[in-house]
C-alpha cells in the first residue's frame, strides 16, 4: 500500500505544474496540489489546513490550484485554461456547480448538471462528479501584471 501511495502522490505532484494547458500567451502558470486536513483546536473549533500531500489514501481530499500572472504588457482576452483531472482523483461533490467541465476527455463542455454519459448497456444517465475528466476556465480579460488563482477540490478514488 505504501508503494501505491507514493506512486499516486508522484503522479499528482507531477500533474499539478503541467496540468494547466493554455494557448500561447504571456501568461505564466504555476500548479499546486495540497492535502486538505481537518483538525480540531483545543477549544473544539474545527479548522481546515492545506498541507503538502504525504501519505494519501482513497477518500482523502485534495485541492488542486493553478496561479496565473499576465507577464506581458498588453491585456490578454478570452484566456482559456484547461486542467485534466489526474486519473487517481475525482471531482469533489462540493465543487463549484458553475464549473465548466468535460466528461468525455475534453470533446464537449458544459456544467455538470447539463451533461450526460452513456452507460455500458447503451443507456444514458446524468453525469456525476466521478465522470469529470477535465475542467476549463475562460477569463474574459487578464490585465498586464494581473494575478489570480483557479482551483478545484478533488477526492482520491
Amino acid at each position: 500500500m505504501r508503494i501505491l501511495t507514493k506512486m499516486i502522490c508522484s503522479v499528482l505532484l507531477l500533474a499539478a505544474p503541467v496540468a494547466a494547458m493554455a494557448q500561447q500567451q504571456p501568461i505564466s502558470l504555476e500548479g499546486e496540489v495540497h492535502a486538505v486536513v481537518e483538525t480540531v483546536d483545543e477549544d473544539g473549533n474545527a479548522q481546515v489546513e492545506l498541507v503538502e500531500p504525504g501519505t494519501i489514501v482513497p477518500g482523502d481530499r485534495l485541492l488542486f490550484s493553478t496561479s496565473y500572472t499576465n507577464t506581458g504588457t498588453e491585456p490578454v482576452e478570452n484566456f482559456v485554461m484547461t486542467n485534466p483531472l489526474p486519473g487517481p482523483v475525482r471531482l469533489a461533490p462540493d465543487a463549484d456547480p458553475e464549473l465548466v467541465v468535460s466528461v468525455d476527455g475534453g470533446t464537449s463542455w458544459g456544467q455538470l448538471s447539463d451533461l450526460s454519459v452513456t452507460a455500458e448497456d447503451g443507456t444514458s444517465r446524468a453525469a456525476q462528479h466521478s465522470d469529470v475528466t477535465h475542467i476549463r476556465w475562460t477569463l474574459a480579460v487578464v490585465e498586464p501584471g494581473q494575478t489570480g488563482r483557479l482551483e478545484y477540490p478533488a477526492i482520491i478514488r
